[in-house]
């Protein structure tokens, strides 16, 4: 089992959602995050002002999967959160080493 966490532009959540719904991943969990990478930022201008932002906003997403399931859960997030522009986020893959369902007791693959 594995953890897929993506950071993706938060613009671009139904897409992959349904992206990762239609492969058989059927929960996740988003985060609203704050961050950057590459992009620094921006500047802004509020009533004549100019102000820099240095955090965008961003959405963290958490899905557990089977081993079996990784490369395909990638290859839907990547293809549907890219736009070709600076800060499309990033994908990172960790190891799960158990899950149990609270509810019912099941563990490992069965809980997710």
């Amino acid at each position: 089992m594995k953890i897929v966490t993506a950071i993706i532009k938060p613009f671009k959540l139904d897409e992959v959602r349904d992206a990762l719904t239609n492969i058989g991943v059927h929960g996740l969990t988003v985060t609203e995050v704050k961050g950057y990478g590459r992009q620094k930022g921006h500047t802004e201008i509020y009533r004549g002002a100019e102000y820099a932002i240095s955090f965008l906003p961003k959405l963290k997403i958490e899905v557990a999967v089977d081993a079996a399931l990784v490369d395909q859960v990638i290859q839907a997030i990547s293809n549907t959160a890219r736009t070709g522009q600076i800060g499309d986020g990033k994908i990172f893959v960790t190891p799960l080493e158990r899950a149990i369902r609270i509810r019912t007791g099941e563990t490992d693959t069965d809980a997710l």
